[in-house]
């Protein structure tokens, strides 16, 4: 095993660790916190008073509570609330929440119920109440933090003012990478979308200013340094005319590769790359057919020059994935040989290589 890999897989046995420590920390929380609830809802029933609670209704509360919390877990478990992840989480997390917390709410008080006796409706009310506020306030505590540190790196006067074109989903994502992501300080400030029913409205608190005509304007109103293109489906006539209009400012131009990032859920700033020469050019790309191409190798020995390179790997790839007699990888760095070598000889043990 090679350094890389040796470091891949400590990486990712400390992800692990780090998985299993915050379900066992939320897992003990969970089990205070529904004790706690159903606590407090007693306590409050007396008007917080402890000595005035009747040891007919403390005994069952003493006795009933931590077997239904330790239900409870088991039923967060199915319904898989420790393996959520919070820092992500949104209405769909809620309502599972909820669903999961009504349901043991309701179990509880017919259980306690039968097996003890009648407890006060406030306790069944409250106790059920509390136990969800409980469960909700540490899940989304985390969001709320990623919000505020947002919001100061918002206010904070040395971030770059970002002009993001596209109020679609990947510009929804874009946006919300840059408010979560540590990686820089750039701040979204405007949003341009060619929509018109979009226009005057917000997302996430930015207001989405007007069309591809009102960039100039706005790039000066807003003192925009970097402009972020982030339509991955606009036709390369729309990108052209949307670019040149962005390269009569002097901001930076930074745009999505194609639409296979959002396809594949990759929308993020570190993705977005330089707006080049051939984007301003607004060429339709050429759709080869690689049928052919791939019937061709099927059968013969094929060497890759420049192989471990980014563009020759890929080839390499490709073609090891369309069963060639022998494939050949030629390359002046060894390392870089070495790599794809390594990767090739796991995904298709049967070639030869």
């Amino acid at each position: 095993m090679n350094k890389s890999n040796h470091d891949q897989l400590n990486n990712g046995k400390k992800g692990l660790k780090h998985w299993y420590v915050l379900t066992v920390l939320l897992i003990i929380y969970d089990l205070v916190a529904i004790h706690a609830a159903y606590f407090i809802a007693l306590w409050g029933r007396f008007d917080f008073i402890f000595s005035s609670i009747p040891k007919s209704y403390l005994t069952p509360y003493t006795y009933f509570i931590t077997i239904y919390a330790v239900v409870c877990i088991v039923v967060f478990w199915v319904f898989k609330l420790y393996k959520i992840m919070w820092r992500f989480a949104s209405y769909s997390e809620l309502l599972h929440t909820l669903e999961a917390s009504v349901i043991t709410s309701v179990a509880h008080a017919v259980l306690i119920t039968l097996i003890f006796r009648r407890m006060p409706v406030t306790y069944y009310l409250w106790g059920g109440i509390l136990q969800f506020i409980f469960l909700i306030a540490v899940r989304f505590a985390y969001r709320l933090f990623l919000f505020l540190r947002a919001h100061r790196k918002h206010t904070d006067e040395t971030a770059a003012r970002v002009m993001l074109i596209g109020a679609g989903a990947a510009g929804q994502m874009i946006l919300r990478d840059l408010r979560t992501t540590d990686a820089t300080k750039d701040k979204v400030v405007c949003i341009i979308d060619d929509n018109p029913n979009k226009w005057d409205r917000y997302i996430d608190g930015v207001p989405i200013v007007g069309g591809r005509d009102d960039i100039l304007a706005n790039v000066e109103k807003y003192h925009v340094s970097k402009i972020y293109f982030a339509i991955p489906s606009a036709s390369a006539e729309d990108k052209r005319d949307i670019l040149n209009i962005c390269s009569e400012t002097n901001c930076e131009l930074k745009r999505l590769p194609g639409i296979y990032q959002l396809v594949l859920g990759e929308v993020t700033v570190s993705a977005m790359k330089n707006v080049s020469v051939e984007d301003l050019l607004g060429r339709e790309p050429i759709r080869t057919d690689m049928s052919e191409v791939f019937s061709f190798i099927n059968g013969k020995t094929v060497m890759v020059t420049g192989g471990g390179g980014s563009i020759g790997s890929e080839l390499c790839r490709q073609i090891a994935a369309h069963d060639p007699k022998q494939l050949i990888i030629l390359d002046i760095y060894e390392n870089n040989a070495y790599d794809i070598q390594l990767e090739l000889r796991e995904k298709y043990p049967e070639l030869d290589l």
